[in-house]
C-alpha cells in the first residue's frame, strides 16, 4: 500500500451528484471514473498493488466507507478507490482486497496524507506485510488478507528482481525512489511499494 494523492474528480461525477435522486447505481459514466482512479493510483490496486486496468473486467470501484453504512458518501470521490478483483468467486481464504473486505471497516485510509500508510506498515524478508500497530496488522491479515501466500510471493519476487537488476551498480537511492513511490506521473510496476520501502529504509526515512 502507498498513500494516494486524490486528484480532481470527473466532471460527470460532480454533475451527477447535483441531480435529484442521484446515487452510485444510477451514475452512468463509471468508465471515466475508472480512468481517473487508475491514473491517480498509477495503475495499481490501492491495497495489494497488483495491476489494474480501467475496464469492468480489469478492476472494481471500491467505497472505502461502504455504501450500506455510509450512503451519504457513495458519490464522494474521496471515498472511491480502484481495486483488483481480489479472486472473486474463490474460497474466502483466497479472497483479498475489497472482495475480502466487503462491508467491513478499515482502521486506516490510503488517501490520508496526514497519516501516511507507508509509516504504518513494513515488509518482511518473505514478502509479508506487518505493522507495529495491532489494529493495522489485523486489517492487513483478516480484513484485506494481504498476506495470502501468492501476494507475499509476488512482493518477494518484485524486491528480488529489483536487487538482482542492480548488480554492483552504485545506487542513488533518492533518485531511484521516485521511480517506485508514485512521485513521477507514470505507471508503477506491480508490488512497487516493497521496493520503495527498501529504498526508504536505506535513506533512513522510516522508523527503525
Amino acid at each position: 500500500m502507498r498513500t494516494i494523492q486524490k486528484g480532481p474528480e470527473p466532471a460527470t461525477l460532480t454533475q451527477h451528484r447535483q441531480q435529484p435522486h442521484a446515487d452510485y447505481d444510477n451514475y452512468a459514466d463509471k468508465a471515466t471514473l475508472r480512468q481517473a482512479l487508475v491514473a491517480e493510483q498509477r495503475g495499481l490496486c490501492c491495497y495489494c498493488q497488483s495491476r489494474i486496468r480501467a475496464t469492468p473486467e480489469g478492476m472494481k470501484i471500491e467505497h472505502w466507507q461502504c455504501q450500506a453504512g455510509h450512503p451519504g458518501r457513495q458519490l464522494d470521490f474521496g471515498n472511491l478507490h480502484g481495486v483488483c478483483k481480489g479472486n472473486e468467486g474463490q474460497p474466502i481464504d483466497r479472497q483479498h482486497c475489497d472482495t475480502r473486505k466487503g462491508n467491513s471497516a478499515l482502521c486506516f485510509s490510503v488517501c490520508d496524507p496526514a497519516h501516511p500508510i507507508e509509516r504504518k506498515i513494513r515488509f518482511l524478508g518473505n514478502g509479508e506485510m506487518t505493522s507495529n500497530d495491532e489494529a493495522v496488522r489485523t486489517a492487513i491479515n483478516e480484513v484485506l488478507n494481504l498476506n495470502w501466500s501468492r501476494l507475499a510471493e509476488n512482493r518477494k519476487s518484485a524486491l528480488a528482481g529489483f536487487l538482482q537488476g542492480l548488480g554492483n551498480t552504485k545506487l542513488d537511492h533518492a533518485k531511484e525512489l521516485a521511480k517506485w513511490d508514485g512521485s513521477l506521473d507514470s505507471e508503477l510496476p506491480p508490488f512497487s511499494q516493497i521496493v520503495a520501502h527498501y529504498l526508504l529504509k536505506k535513506l533512513k526515512r522510516l522508523p527503525a
